[in-house]
């Protein structure tokens, strides 16, 4: 190895070690129940399961807001922080989660849907309820106002039209929140997890916070109009796999450089590039959903380009990259990137 290397190799290695903000995990669940679609559901025994994991493994679970501030500004965080977030407000979550999390003295997040609540949909809670949770310490935040696909334009509206219309649904949704409840936190989870790149532009310029579905652990580096979570429910239930996403570890990113999530571009590609040092290059595996492994180029000694061996179907699909880390043993760093496949 050349000075020049080795001198490359140490700066990296130090320049991980000083990032100052450890990494983070937040949970994603929907339903808590038996009764309903087993893809979005926990049943009420796992999800107790989950917690006491959690609490007898000492992982530090607070309030979503907190976790995000301290990130923002560039804070450590205690090792094994996690949020809990729970999207859309159904009844259940008032019925079966709550009194479980109350019992573990867990902080946790709900994302709503003011329309769908004003319009007194029933299977979502009302005001009166959400209002109950967040005097006992739950965080009500923003999840559009009926939960479209905010992304998609109307046929023949142009893009100032659509910009206009998704500005008005994020602002009034945030009002009546704001009216209701009283919380103002600025943090929006996309509806089925889906941005673009004008999307998260816009969510940037009114100051929000943009959070997805797209698995995933976060740190002071993450892109804030594109947050991960990891989905808790249903298939990804199972305690065995959530443990080691609960102990994993956000990759150093210096760029990602791609055309757009929701794209037409098939197979997607992603070129990645990395402050080296918390893991192994040649340690490093992608996968595709519903396809295998990914194709790996490194074009440099940090840059990767990933991209898929075939052609995916159209709809939602992502890339998953996972290493081992070096620093903290049985651990993995773990990034994705959702892709929305459009003709």
């Amino acid at each position: 190895m050349t000075f020049k290397k080795l001198f490359h190799c140490v700066f990296s290695i130090l320049f991980w070690l000083s990032l100052p903000a450890k990494s983070a995990v937040i949970l994603q669940y929907h339903h808590v129940s038996e009764t309903l679609p087993a893809v979005t559901s926990i049943s009420a025994n796992t999800f107790t399961e989950h917690l006491s994991y959690l609490q007898q493994h000492d992982f530090k679970v607070i309030p979503l807001n907190e976790l995000l501030t301290t990130l923002q500004a560039g804070q450590s965080l205690p090792d094994k922080t996690v949020a809990i977030t729970f999207d859309d407000a159904y009844n259940n979550n008032y019925e079966q989660a709550a009194p479980i999390l109350e019992k573990f003295n867990f902080p946790y997040t709900i994302f709503v849907n003011p329309k769908l609540i004003d319009e007194g949909k029933r299977y979502v809670m009302g005001w009166d309820k959400l209002r109950e949770l967040a005097k006992k310490g739950a965080l009500i935040s923003n999840h559009s106002a009926q939960h479209d696909y905010l992304h998609k334009k109307y046929e023949g509206e142009s893009d100032t039209q659509w910009q206009s219309r998704i500005k008005q649904d994020i602002l009034s949704s945030q009002q009546r929140i704001k009216e209701e409840i009283g919380h103002d936190y600025k943090y929006l989870a996309y509806p089925y997890g889906e941005f673009n790149n004008q999307l998260q532009a816009l969510v940037k310029e009114l100051g929000f916070i943009g959070i997805g579905q797209h698995s995933g652990a976060l740190n002071a580096e993450s892109d804030f109009s594109r947050l991960p979570r990891f989905p808790a429910s249903g298939f990804y239930s199972k305690l065995d796999t959530l443990i080691t996403k609960l102990n994993s570890r956000a990759f150093s990113i210096k760029e990602l450089v791609y055309t757009d999530s929701v794209t037409q571009q098939n197979p997607p590609q992603i070129s990645i590039t990395f402050n080296m040092g918390g893991f192994h290059k040649s340690q490093l595996a992608c996968y595709v959903s519903g396809v295998g492994q990914a194709k790996l180029d490194w074009t440099s000694d940090d840059t990767v380009t990933v991209s898929s061996p075939k052609k995916l179907s159209q709809g939602r699909s992502r890339f998953n990259c996972t290493a081992p880390s070096k620093q903290y043993k049985g651990s993995y760093y773990w990034f994705s990137q959702p892709w929305v496949i459009v003709k």
